[in-house]
Parts: C-alpha cells; sequence; structure tokens
C-alpha cells in the first residue's frame, strides 16, 4: 500500500523529488526493507512459534518506523504506530497489548533521537501530543481489549450452558423413553417408532413385527415374588439385546411382554432371529427358580404398507396367542407353527 501510494503522489502530484532521489531512496529501497523484516518475521513465525505474537508486532513497528522516517512532513504520520496497537487487540491478550504500546513509544523516541530531519520538522507540542496520542489509543484498545474478553466469556458461558442443557435434554429425554428394568424402550417409545416404521415401510426396505411373551410369569410373581420377576425380566431383556442389530428397535411393551421390530432383514432371516431369542431365553437357569430356566412364545409377522398399524399388530398378538394356546415355548407367524 504505501509502495502504491508513494508511486501515485510522484507521477500525480506535486513531489519534492526528482526521479533520482526517488525512486531508490524513497521508493525501492524502503519497499525491499519492509518486504525483507515481513519475510524474517515470517521465517521466526515457522520456526519459533513462542516468539511468533512478538516478532509480528515488531514487524509492524519497524515498518510504522520506516514509514514515519519517509513522512515526516505528514504531521498526522505518526498515528502509524496506532496499527501494530490495535492489531495486538485481536488476540485478547492484555500483556501483549501493553508490550506492544511500549514498543511503538520506545520506537518514536529513537526515531526522533536518530532523525534529525524528523527533529526539525517535529516541535517540542508534538514531543508531548504524539506520546499522548499513543497512550490514550493504547487505553482504548485496552478497554475494547476487556470488553471483548467480557463478552467471550459471556458468550462462552453462554454456549456451555446451553450444550449443559442440551445433554440434560438427551438425557432426558432417553430416560422418558427407556424402561428401568430391563434398559429396553418403553411403551410409549415403542409406539414412536412403529407409527415412524410403517410410514417409511415402503421406503426402508423390509421391516417385522415380533410379539414375545414369557411363558407362566405371573406363577414365577406368585411363588418366588416380584423382586425374583423382574430380575427374570432383565435377563430375558439381555438375551433380546444381545441378540439384535443396532438399528433395531426393542421394547419392554408391558408386563412381561416386548416387543420388537426388525429392519433389514429377509422373514426367514428375521424368524431365525426370534428363534434364537426363544432358545438362549430356554437355556438359561436361574439360581432364583432354584436352577429352573423360563421359555417364551412368540408371534412374527412382516410389515407391509397395506396393514395398519392397529391390524398388524392385533395380528401379531393372535399369532402370539396361538403359540401359547398350541403348548407355549414357540414361535408362531403366518408360515411357520413351532
Amino acid at each position: 500500500m504505501h509502495f502504491v501510494i508513494q508511486l501515485c503522489s510522484f507521477l500525480f502530484l506535486p513531489y519534492p523529488a526528482n526521479a533520482s532521489q526517488f525512486y531508490i531512496p524513497i521508493l525501492i529501497g524502503p519497499t525491499i526493507f519492509m518486504f525483507s523484516v515481513i519475510l524474517l518475521g515470517e521465517f521466526i513465525h515457522q520456526r519459533y512459534k513462542k516468539y511468533e505474537f512478538y516478532t509480528l508486532f515488531l514487524v509492524g513497528t519497524m515498518i510504522a518506523v520506516c514509514i514515519v522516517h519517509l513522512n515526516y512532513d505528514i504531521r498526522i504520520i505518526a498515528a502509524i504506530f496506532l496499527l501494530p496497537i490495535f492489531s495486538s487487540v485481536i488476540f485478547f491478550n492484555k500483556r501483549l497489548t501493553i508490550v506492544t504500546s511500549a514498543l511503538q513509544l520506545v520506537a518514536f523516541f529513537l526515531l526522533y533521537v536518530v532523525d534529525p530531519l524528523l527533529r526539525t520538522y517535529l516541535s517540542s507540542f508534538d514531543l508531548i501530543t504524539i506520546p499522548t496520542f499513543l497512550l490514550v489509543g493504547t487505553g482504548i484498545a485496552l478497554i475494547i481489549l476487556i470488553s471483548g474478553r467480557e463478552l467471550l466469556q459471556d458468550l462462552q458461558n453462554m454456549l456451555t450452558a446451553k450444550q449443559d442443557l442440551m445433554v440434560e435434554n438427551a438425557i432426558m429425554s432417553k430416560m422418558s423413553k427407556i424402561d428401568g428394568h430391563t434398559k429396553l424402550y418403553n411403551h410409549m417409545a415403542f409406539h414412536e417408532y412403529y407409527e415412524k416404521a410403517l410410514e417409511y415401510v415402503d421406503r426402508v426396505g423390509p421391516c417385522h413385527l415380533a410379539l414375545i411373551d414369557i411363558d407362566n410369569f405371573k406363577l414365577i410373581n406368585d411363588n418366588f415374588g416380584h423382586r425374583v420377576g423382574d430380575i427374570v425380566l432383565s435377563r430375558v431383556a439381555r438375551v433380546i439385546r444381545d441378540n439384535i442389530a443396532p438399528n433395531d428397535i426393542a421394547a419392554r411393551y408391558g408386563g412381561e411382554e416386548f416387543a420388537l421390530l426388525l429392519f433389514e432383514r429377509t422373514f426367514e432371516d428375521a424368524y431365525e432371529l426370534v428363534e434364537k431369542i426363544r432358545n438362549n431365553v430356554s437355556q438359561i437357569h436361574h439360581r432364583e427358580l432354584q436352577g429352573k430356566s423360563v421359555t417364551v412364545s412368540i408371534g412374527l409377522k412382516t410389515c407391509t404398507s397395506q396393514l395398519t398399524k392397529e391390524g398388524l399388530f392385533e395380528d401379531v398378538d393372535t399369532l402370539l396367542y396361538q403359540a401359547k394356546r398350541s403348548g407355549k415355548n414357540k414361535t408362531s407367524t403366518p408360515h411357520h407353527a413351532n
């Protein structure tokens, strides 16, 4: 920018220098110097990261000194020392801003000492007003920095509170959908997923509904107590969880009854899965039941868009009770009856 302004001033405005006095000492030489300083600063930035901030503002100070030296006759040119100060604000580091401000003051006084042309141009009043101007600028920069840090802290607190609220809401939402005893979805959550599954059944591929009921569960509660009944429920639920896929939905529908929505598999695959669950449940011997096992009866049917959610559920429920009436510990489907 300095290169362009100087060149345009020389070409299009009255300029107190001829070509030989302008191009090398005022335009090309200082531009090479400033460019070299920037390259040196970039080298330090790449090699010595811990000094990168101070290098940045030292480079800015050297460029400011060069520009003031070349344009000492422009009274407002000393304001360029403010640029490194205000640039330091974006790092939200008060110490860095103070160091940068001190650097500008030192640079100004050193330039005043070594540059006789600047001394002849500046008055004693300028020697007071320019440092004061830089100190006032520093004060404004610090106010901006402190206000920015407070605003940033407020934003961080707000985002943290929002994230905490989102986490709490997610946990509460999940807890509201999970049955406490079995760690499966509850009745309400199942119906939410059930409706969505039927809405998209033609697009997401095959979907199958299975109802699983623990046989003779009332006798378990009557003979061994509800605590033992809850233990049996949790073990059956664990068998279900261990066998279904992550995208399947398993829920405690009510009492000793479970509901499953099985996705992305053929009917035969779904049938094999519920049969595996049935067999695995029957092989568990419960110490609380004096070493006896429990069994489950299952009804299974494929979801289709032609069936309403009530109609499909009634059909599967009928298949479940067909399995119970035919001897229990069986899986009943429109195609199988074991």
